[in-house]
């Protein structure tokens, strides 16, 4: 198949495929995430015909032959001019890059060998480092991140991580996301390291510094199209505090903390002369 071009409005897109249906030359139509659909033509031969005729209808797509097309074709429409429903994994790969989907797959990989039986060699082979001779081992300052404890846990930091981080990599690049993941991955672990001990493990660290980055981007530069909710900053910001106040629960509060400061110091770095008066030029 041929693909002829991505369009926004689905209902738009059924009349250019029920005019050319009505010329024997099969169209359809497939998501492509984020609200847009592309147009596919399935016989080569035609494509000359198939791109002057889209031409045309992009120059007036309300057109009269358009419409009265539809109404030919309404009755013999037959499913590949129906909408295609993306699937799960369609919906998963439209928001995020490669990065984002391979810490998700690695993080799934290794939760699901630790609920099967591997949990404590997997945990003595990833942990952060604890010895003086650990410590030159330097996979553990990341690999940390890559653990995961409870359903509940792997569920809330993929989530955001995949919210968070493909955001990130979808606009400014795959290099950019694994920047903030390794640095913040190993301030973070080396925080909580240094409060409590090598006994945590998760991407919150992580999550948090991609939240502080996302806010402080937001702020200094609207132009690079990243933003956070403010309602959704709060929801973050209140779940730190809690973390800090409750007894009850074992939450990596040092972690969540020295990766929010990463995230947002990374942000202002990168943005040093968005607040500078500009000079006035006589």
């Amino acid at each position: 198949m041929i693909r002829l071009v991505t369009l926004d409005n689905p209902r738009v897109a059924q009349s250019f495929i029920d005019y050319m249906a009505s010329r024997h030359i099969d169209i359809v139509l497939m998501p492509e995430g984020e609200g847009h659909f592309a147009l596919w033509l399935k016989q080569p031969e035609h494509q000359v015909e198939a791109e002057a005729e889209l031409n045309a209808f992009m120059a007036n797509p309300h057109d009269q032959k358009y419409q009265e097309a539809s109404w030919q074709v309404a009755d013999t429409r037959t499913q590949q001019f129906q909408y295609h429903s993306p699937s799960f994994i369609q919906q998963i790969k439209s928001k995020a890059g490669p990065l984002t989907l391979l810490i998700m797959v690695v993080c799934l990989a290794i939760y699901t060998l630790q609920f099967v039986g591997f949990g404590r060699p997997i945990f003595q082979s990833l942990h952060f480092p604890a010895t003086l001779e650990q410590k030159w081992q330097l996979w553990r300052w990341i690999s940390h991140a890559l653990l995961h404890f409870s359903i509940a846990h792997i569920a809330f930091n993929l989530l955001w991580w995949w919210q968070f981080g493909g955001d990130i990599e979808k606009k400014l690049g795959s290099f950019k996301l694994l920047q903030i993941f390794l640095l913040s991955a190993a301030l973070s672990g080396a925080a909580q390291y240094w409060v409590e001990g090598a006994n945590f493990g998760g991407l919150s660290g992580v999550v948090y510094a991609l939240m502080g980055y996302l806010w402080v981007i937001g702020w200094r530069c609207p132009e690079k199209g990243l933003f956070i909710p403010r309602t959704l900053v709060i929801f973050m910001l209140g779940w730190l505090v809690f973390g800090f106040i409750q007894p009850f629960m074992a939450i990596a509060n040092s972690a969540h903390l020295a990766g929010l400061l990463t995230g947002c110091a990374l942000a202002m770095l990168e943005t040093p002369t968005k607040l500078e008066t500009p000079t006035k030029k006589s």
